[in-house]
């Protein structure tokens, strides 16, 4: 069946009938939690799209800025590239990653930290000229990098919610559209052939009850037919009278 007229194949009794309405109830209650889910879930996607937007915007001056300051060193002491790769062994500012429950879904946070075990690989650089903008660009990439981590922590949150998102959207309108129709069509179904049956039964009972009255009644004309024809065969035949010693008839002589 298609359409509106889709429902479960299943045979119409009243346990199927209870079954059906405790489907139903459960449907109904997980389409009411996977909606408040959704909509959890998109207040939370808006906040990081807004998230988002700043960050792009702040990164775009904080790089601007870095550029400058790198052209500053660049002025300033020449070309300082070879010698901050010879400097730095071990990476100084270093990532970590948890992760916040969002109505069930795990988005991963990233946050920068400095390693203090890593040293400043930075102490010797500059100390011909140019320290303080060396110094200065390297505050300024700092806070890039950081905004950079914060930018890539809100882009993962935001795809994540973007496939949650869609995937709850159609579990919730299967739910709406496809299979809460097909269980109310289905008990709309198990009613209607319910009442039909009833009304089979009701229409059976009435036909019993036809007859066996009509043998009552049958039965009853019998009766009065018998009790009517009995005193009609009495009257025909003389009944016989019982004798008794005072009535006069010729007894036998008795010899001693």
């Amino acid at each position: 069946m298609s359409g509106n007229n889709q429902r479960l194949a299943i045979f119409p009794t009243r346990m199927a009938l209870t079954t059906m309405k405790l489907r139903l109830k459960g449907a109904q209650t997980g389409h009411s939690l996977l909606k408040r889910k959704s909509e959890a879930l998109t207040k939370r996607f808006r906040v990081i799209l807004g998230k988002i937007d700043e960050a792009k915007r702040k990164m775009g001056k904080l790089m601007q800025g870095a550029a400058f300051a790198l052209a500053e060193v660049t002025y300033a002491t020449g070309d300082v590239a070879f010698a901050v790769q010879a400097a730095v062994k071990q990476a100084q500012t270093k990532i970590r990653t948890k992760q916040e429950n969002v109505s069930g879904v795990l988005l991963p946070a990233f946050e920068t930290y400095t390693d203090p075990g890593a040293g400043n690989a930075f102490e010797l650089t500059g100390l011909g000229r140019g320290g303080q903008q060396i110094q200065r660009a390297r505050d300024v990439y700092t806070k890039v990098v950081a905004q950079l981590v914060e930018l890539a922590s809100l882009q993962t949150a935001f795809v994540i919610l973007d496939e949650v998102i869609k995937a709850t959207n159609r579990r919730v309108n299967a739910i709406e559209y496809v299979i809460i129709p097909r269980i109310e069509n289905t008990i709309k179904y198990i009613i209607s052939e319910l009442d039909e049956q009833d009304r089979e039964e009701f229409f059976r009972l009435k036909k019993v009850q036809g007859k066996k009255k009509r043998d009552r009644e049958v039965e009853d004309l019998a009766r009065a037919k018998r009790m009517l024809e009995m005193p009609a065969e009495g009257s025909g035949a003389a009944a016989a009278e019982p004798s008794t010693m005072l009535k006069d008839e010729e007894d036998d002589d008795i010899l001693f």
